[in-house]
This record gives structure tokens, sequence and C-alpha cells, in this order.
């Protein structure tokens, strides 16, 4: 797999403790401000990870990303 992510150019990551506190705070603002329970906490630990260790994020669900994470740039398929 390591062969694989080098030719796409690709690092993978483990997450960390500061990915755990920042998707930690993200979600406790997000509960404050009204935010559901649709959201599950892994939602939060893939943003702040890309937050915190991508250039870049490509998903489908930009409003929840664009609003939770506003340092993210972030890329539509």
């Amino acid at each position: 797999m390591t062969t694989k992510l080098d030719r796409l150019g690709l690092e993978l990551v483990p997450d960390d403790r500061e990915v755990a506190i920042a998707a930690g705070r993200v979600y406790r603002a997000y509960r404050r401000s009204g935010g559901t329970r649709r959201r599950i906490l892994p939602d939060f630990l893939i943003g702040a990870h890309a937050q915190i260790h991508a250039d870049r994020f490509l998903t489908r669900d930009r409003g929840f990303y664009r609003s939770s994470f506003n340092r993210l740039t972030i890329l539509e398929p």
C-alpha cells in the first residue's frame, strides 16, 4: 500500500492528540449551538484531521465541513 500511496504523492498520517482535541472542541461548539446528533464524532475527527494535516479536503458534504472547519480548503468532486 505504501508504494501505491507514494506513486500518487499521498502520505498516510495517523490521528494524534492534537486532532482529537480539535475535534472535541468543534463538536462541543456544534452541540452547544443547537447542532443535532445526526452528526457523529468521526465526522469531526475527519474534519479536524484534514484541517491540521492536509492542504485540502475532497468531500461532497461541503456545507458541514465549510461551516465547522472554516480554515479547511475544500474541493468538490
